[in-house]
């Protein structure tokens, strides 16, 4: 290959011969270049194409990138009145493992008539319902994303009103354990249903008893 240069002396132009080796390195370093450059353009156009990423994958590495595995969120956390069969009894005895061992362990206090217990705390829904509420937010309020104050607002804003309620002289404990010496259950009397709802089961019953039989009869 040649090119031209100007004669020393300012005549006409000279040309210059580019060595063989040195011409086919340049044409190597441009195929290379040319190359990466149509690989870019396709990792580009497979980008633009690619769907959104899901927002709760951020931080995960390579999250939404073409060929990566779909992120899949953890389930959100249901409350314990909401889940059947064995799925109740599983996450009730997680909570009870919880309770025993770092609820009452370090925040039981003593029991008095002041603030009772019952050895059979699993039996009062309500305060099944309560418990597993605190717990949650324990878990969440640990986590190293609520922060160095996590753990102070989980005491003021929800440990302190839990045990406040559960423990009341009046609250669904009430009529059991006021004595350590002496374990009792017993599940107080709930509210039944509203004089509506009798009403309407009344009637619901009175339809269905005026409502004719569809079985046929014996054959005369």
């Amino acid at each position: 290959m040649s090119e031209f240069t100007e004669s020393p002396d300012g005549g006409e132009l000279e040309p210059v011969r580019v060595p063989e080796p040195d011409l086919e390195s340049i044409e190597v370093s441009v195929r290379k270049l040319l190359d990466r450059s149509a690989e870019q353009a396709r990792v580009i156009d497979r980008l633009a194409a690619a769907p959104p990423a899901d927002p709760r994958s951020a931080g995960m590495p390579f999250a939404g990138f073409p060929g990566m595995p779909a992120f899949t969120p953890p389930p959100d956390p249901k409350p314990i009145l909401e889940l059947e069969g064995n799925e109740f009894e599983d996450e009730l005895a997680v909570l009870s493992d919880w309770v025993d061992d770092v609820l009452m362990d370090v925040y039981g206090a003593e029991i008095t008539t002041a603030a009772p217990w019952c050895p059979e705390w699993q039996e009062h829904l309500d305060v099944v319902a309560w418990l597993h509420a605190l717990w949650m937010a324990y878990q969440q309020h640990k986590e190293p994303d609520a922060g160095a104050s996590g753990m102070f607002v989980w005491h003021r804003d929800f440990l302190t009103h839990a045990m406040a309620h559960v423990r009341s002289p009046g609250g669904p404990l009430s009529a059991c354990q006021t004595d350590p010496e002496r374990p009792e259950h017993r599940l107080l009397r709930g509210p039944g249903p509203s004089t509506r709802t009798l009403a309407r089961d009344a009637r619901s019953r009175q339809e269905n008893s005026d409502a004719p039989s569809t079985e046929a009869g014996p054959a005369s």
